[in-house]
């Protein structure tokens, strides 16, 4: 049971207790039993062609004006993590701009989920690769809601090799250039736009600090972000802005179908069942992550990580 609600109806004096989990909102962990095997054709990988579909923001969260009248810049924002980082900061009365890639479908939903909460969307697409892309983002966003609190490094792209030596150079490139590269250009453009108060969120990952075989130049690029993360932090704190970072574990993204799929669809069917919890978490289940981050509630932390896996221990 995820909770309880209070209902009374006259001419009864005693109220009745409802689960929540049954009013409209499905568990995450019968989500993670119809996970079944599965592939998409290219990454990042779109909703649409998800099953089960994942869940974005929980119906019982209830926003609290935490960001009321921040700017969120917010990359791959289109889908998985991003979409639901998107929907608590518009609950939570932000405006949002959305960077994506390519997958306009999938971007106009998110952009419907915010204007839902009233509040205002920016949708761009590009490529977070482009150093001077990167800085014209940060000008259109600027321009259209006059300035930038918070920004969210989340776009990410990852490919299945188990031998190192069929690691193409091109392939390892390309993940650096998007995992890291992107991160960088983009936050250094926010950067002189930022005030005391304001934050970046980076989204690492566990295999940072565990480790994958089969991700490795995805997990050296995780690392890189935690480096990151971590100096940029001590450069800034100074000013009052605070750089932490949130390390996912198996998450249910577009990404898995379109990388994991691709490498096994049998692969997917098991995805998330080595963790503690023994399932895959749904990008609800972080949203409220990013949320502490990037309000005062998280005042007094940077430098940090927010480990949210399923139950692994981790010391970093």
């Amino acid at each position: 049971m995820s909770g309880t609600c209070r209902l009374s109806a006259f001419p009864l004096e005693v109220p009745i207790l409802i689960p929540i989990s049954i009013m409209g909102e499905e568990s995450v962990e019968k989500k993670a039993e119809q996970i079944g095997p599965q592939k998409q054709d290219r990454q990042p990988g779109t909703e649409e062609e998800m099953q089960p579909p994942a869940d974005f923001i929980r119906n019982s969260y209830n926003g609290s004006d935490k960001l009321a009248g921040k700017v969120a810049l917010v990359t791959g924002g289109d889908s998985g993590i991003g979409r639901a980082v998107a929907a608590h900061f518009a609950r939570e009365g932000a405006d949002v701009a959305v960077l994506y890639l390519d997958e306009h479908d999938d971007a106009q939903t998110t952009k419907e989920m915010v204007e839902d909460e009233g509040q205002e969307c920016l949708l761009i697409d590009g490529d977070v690769r482009d150093s001077a892309f990167c800085e014209a983002v940060v000008e259109k966003v600027l321009d259209t809601l006059g300035e930038i609190n918070v920004l969210v490094n989340n776009a990410a792209q990852q490919v299945v090799k188990t031998d190192l030596t069929e690691i193409a150079d091109e392939q390892w490139e390309e993940t650096f250039n998007i995992n890291i590269h992107g991160y960088f250009y983009l936050t250094r453009a926010v950067l002189p736009h930022l005030n005391e108060g304001d934050t970046v969120i980076n989204t690492t990952s566990i295999n940072a600090f565990v480790g994958n075989d089969m991700l490795i130049d995805y997990s050296s690029t995780k690392g890189a972000i935690a480096g990151f993360t971590r100096s940029l932090s001590q450069q800034v704190v100074g000013q009052g802005i605070r750089v932490n970072q949130v390390a996912p574990g198996p998450i249910w993204t577009p990404l898995i179908p379109a990388t994991m799929g691709q490498y096994d669809p049998e692969v997917v069917e098991q995805f998330g069942e080595d963790v503690p919890m023994g399932r895959a978490g749904q990008p609800s289940e972080l949203g409220p992550a990013y949320v502490y981050l990037a309000s005062q509630d998280s005042s007094y932390m940077s430098g940090q990580t927010l480990h949210l896996n399923g139950g692994t221990i981790l010391n970093g």
